[in-house]
């Protein structure tokens, strides 16, 4: 049964269609990839799954409720988290303190709790810092714990991200190109977590450049060009999609033509 069912989402902006009749669905476990070129509609798509835009049309439904145009933090509660294309790090912050900030949803306790320190919430206090360490145990910075956030790589930020939105113990998680920017090791390091989250029955929809990357972790594949989905499938059928061929031949002749003028 599918967890995140997408049906003919679409949306328009200044009466240009930045999405049409985009579906697809994403089952627990399953590595789901949307690819296409830049400008295909990819973060707009995110951002409407993930509540930030309400979709002109369609439908996101999370296992099996409604969830069309309900706020991030509601969506949060429900169990979809998201990461962004563009690091969300609060650089001056411990480690192991952006790991807590993602927790707070889960703390429950009243006002008056937190400024007495009751006992209540000393134990929340406590719990939470149990867990964000054995959230960067998961990402494999467990040894960097209280080490400044801006002193660390950019794989490492990218990790830290993704630790990050699992505070909030996600049933799926939206990835928005999370090894961008990071080298080949750093690319290998994110690619194995991926596929470990997924192990553990964490769905995981991928916006994502890097095709190696893509080919080589996608259960299913989506591909965009101008808001809409030209091909779906494997990755070996998708590869193989002369519509899809065409549309990154296509990009790359475009590119070469900017060069050359």
């Amino acid at each position: 049964m599918s967890l995140l069912q997408v049906s003919g989402l679409g949306i328009s902006f200044g009466g240009v269609k930045a999405v049409e009749d985009v579906s697809f669905a994403v089952a627990p476990g399953e590595i789901v990839s949307v690819i296409g070129p830049n400008g295909a509609g990819k973060t707009t798509l995110f951002n409407m799954i993930s509540g930030i835009y309400l979709p002109g049309r369609g439908s996101v439904s999370l296992d099996g409720t409604d969830v069309t145009g309900v706020p991030p933090h509601r969506l949060a509660e429900m169990g979809l988290s998201r990461t962004f294309q563009n690091l969300q790090i609060f650089q001056e912050m411990t480690v192991l303190d952006n790991v807590l900030a993602g927790y707070h949803l889960s703390e429950r306790g009243s006002v008056w709790a937190d400024l007495l320190s009751l006992p209540g919430m000393r134990r929340r206090a406590a719990r939470a810092r149990a867990g964000a360490h054995q959230l960067l145990k998961r990402v494999r910075l467990d040894d960097k714990a209280d080490q400044i956030a801006g002193n660390l790589s950019y794989g490492a930020l990218k990790r830290l991200e993704i630790a990050r939105a699992l505070a909030l113990e996600p049933r799926i998680l939206l990835l928005d190109e999370p090894a961008a920017g990071c080298n080949a090791v750093e690319t290998e390091e994110i690619d194995h977590l991926i596929a470990e989250l997924s192990a553990s029955g964490i769905a995981i929809l991928l916006v994502e450049h890097d095709m190696k990357l893509v080919m080589r972790i996608s259960n299913h594949i989506v591909v965009l060009d101008h808001g809409e989905k030209i091909a779906e499938g494997e990755p070996s059928t998708v590869s193989r999609d002369p519509a899809v061929i065409a549309a990154y031949l296509g990009t790359q002749e475009e590119e070469q033509a900017d060069a050359d003028g």
